[in-house]
């Protein structure tokens, strides 16, 4: 069971928006659940993504 953690800030989110949209993250666990199984044939019910969103100024 694949598990990838994704760890982003919220800098550069869309225009007026303060976080990552639930589409938005939706698009990526598809995105990474298709890249395991189309490169390592993991398959995409089985992948697990952690998203972690974090202000800018939370990083040092």
């Amino acid at each position: 069971m694949p598990i990838v953690n994704i760890l982003v800030t919220r800098e550069g989110t869309t225009s007026g928006a303060d976080r990552t949209t639930s589409e938005q993250k939706n698009a990526v666990y598809k995105g990474v659940a298709d890249l395991l199984f189309d490169v390592m044939g993991k398959p995409r019910e089985d992948t697990i993504v952690i998203f972690h969103e974090h202000e800018i100024e939370d990083l040092g």
